[in-house]
């Protein structure tokens, strides 16, 4: 079994997330332990939502079952489309085929690898995703969606503080959530998967409460 890592690092310091790695005890010290403890919103780096992010009410992170963040997953190859464009329907009516109902669905633009999540052009200068993309998918019933890119342009906009942008603009929120389509934010090295169906995992800590969580997201090749 080959695991592929779809994780981006947590680096310390951070310009949007501003994370914080608190050394409580240490060896240096005399400590017996080396004890920290991490301060960083639940949406930082690798994460997934919960409905209750985007929908008054809706679900929290603990209340999930693992299933929706487990199972087989189309890779779709969007590499064709690189800073300032858009996703489209036709983008994926062209690449997209091999989806199928039930899916995890991981959208590969490699923006990774094109500009540093640690750099506002990450977010202001990214491929993003249309309506009528999003609505592709959720007609095709399926139950996750990942990016390896900022997926909305509200990020485009302000990614300091998306949450004073307009609804309309978080596209894939306001589309995928109402229908139950779980939604995982930025992936890292899709181009290192080798197929076009894979095994795909992203479990949550299990947060009481909880809008999100960070997650260690991989692909099983098997």
């Amino acid at each position: 079994m080959r695991v592929i890592d779809l994780s981006h690092r947590i680096v310390f310091p951070h310009w949007r997330w501003k994370p914080e790695r608190i050394v409580t005890s240490s060896h240096e010290d005399g400590e017996l332990f080396t004890s920290s403890r991490l301060h960083m919103p639940l949406h930082g780096f690798t994460h997934v939502d919960a409905p209750s992010h985007f929908l008054p009410g809706a679900e929290t992170i603990a209340d999930l079952p693992l299933e929706r963040w487990a199972g087989e997953a189309a890779v779709v190859d969007l590499t064709h489309r690189g800073a300032d464009q858009a996703i489209t329907a036709a983008d994926l009516d062209a690449r997209g085929r091999h989806v199928r109902a039930g899916d995890i669905v991981l959208l590969r633009t490699e923006w990774d690898r094109v500009a540093d999540i640690g750099t506002r052009e990450f977010w202001t200068r990214a491929p993003f995703t249309t309506r009528e993309a999003a609505e592709w998918l959720a007609d095709r019933d399926v139950k996750a969606v990942g990016y390896d890119y900022p997926p909305d342009p509200s990020l485009r906009m302000n990614p300091e503080h998306p949450g004073t942008i307009a609804r309309k603009h978080h596209v894939t929120h306001d589309v995928f959530f109402p229908r139950g389509i779980a939604v995982v934010e930025y992936l890292a090295n899709l181009g290192d998967i080798g197929r076009e169906r894979t095994l795909f995992l992203a479990l949550p800590l299990k947060v009481d409460g909880g809008d999100g969580s960070p997650v260690r997201a991989v692909a099983l090749e098997i």
